[in-house]
């Protein structure tokens, strides 16, 4: 059974003036996300700014985003590290915390190989009862996670359940669909491929839009499972100006910023990461207010 089917929303870390977490506001957007029909939190990830949190905010923003969700939808916690034995030690902490699964990104800058790739995970694997959804971000990593590769740690070690697909390959993901026989847990990765996604047999989506359209992202993915492909597709099709301003830099800078702009006070960011160009938040705002959320 999948940890969760449908709409998770890949949520931003809110921050201070003084580049702190902000846990109030933090409750607040993941109350609001739920209203609105969120299936699941997945917290502490690359739209949480995880490479800037310590590894003491790192456990203390995952605990608060359990103790804040309080059993109604599912959360996932990013894991994952270009060090095993650091991804172990924060997988071991989130389970503590009482997470429903762990999202544990490839290995970045030390480009593992395929063989690297299958023993760190089946060395994190081997060291919780958790869930694992495999994050596959070749983009951002330098490392891809080859099919036949996510079908050998699948078939070998029970608790790698899922892939986040985000290579932006759909021929990819339909052979990784194809060696797992369907059976792993596909989400989407990629905002503007969700419903192609849902298509060749994946579960849902980790995504940054629900940020800021939440009720829209839901609404697809239910859309889409009831049968009613068309009011899916319609929903998917008219995102792609939002999905596209939203990733006009690099991921969380436009999703803050235009969080910011709805008045939802989510602050900051950390460097190395900077505030959004005027040029690129002005067209932001224009194709916010085309899609109705500004």
């Amino acid at each position: 059974m999948a940890i969760f089917k449908g709409a998770g929303v890949a949520i931003v870390t809110p921050m201070k003036d003084n580049f702190e977490v902000n846990y109030d506001k933090l409750e607040e957007l993941i109350n609001q996300q739920i209203d609105a029909g969120t299936d699941a939190i997945i917290i502490a990830g690359t739209t949480g700014e995880s490479s800037t949190l310590t590894m003491e905010e790192h456990h203390n923003v995952i605990k608060a985003a359990v103790e804040f969700t309080k059993h109604r939808v599912p959360v996932v916690a990013g894991t994952g590290s270009n060090c095993t034995k650091t991804a172990i030690q924060l997988s071991k902490e989130a389970e503590e915390a009482g997470v429903d699964g762990l999202l544990i990104v490839t290995p970045y800058y030390n480009k593992a190989t395929q063989a690297g790739l299958i023993g760190h995970y089946s060395q994190i694997a081997d060291s919780t009862k958790c869930p694992i959804i495999m994050y596959n971000v070749p983009g951002r990593t330098g490392c891809n996670l080859l099919p036949e590769t996510v079908a050998e740690l699948v078939k070998s070690k029970e608790n790698i359940v899922g892939l986040k697909e985000a290579t932006g390959n759909m021929a990819q993901a339909s052979k990784t669909m194809n060696l797992t026989d369907g059976k792993i847990d596909m989400y989407s990765g990629e905002d503007g491929l969700v419903v192609p996604l849902l298509a060749i047999g994946a579960v849902g989506v980790i995504s940054v839009w629900s940020n800021v359209a939440p009720a829209k992202v839901h609404q697809m993915c239910d859309s889409f499972f009831r049968g009613d492909i068309e009011t899916a597709r319609k929903l998917q099709l008219e995102a792609l100006p939002l999905v596209d301003v939203l990733f006009s830099e690099v991921n969380p800078i436009p999703v803050k910023k235009a969080m910011n702009l709805m008045g939802m006070e989510v602050g900051p960011l950390r460097s190395p990461l900077c505030e959004m160009s005027e040029t690129n938040a002005q067209k932001m705002a224009e194709v916010m207010k085309n899609y109705g959320i500004l």
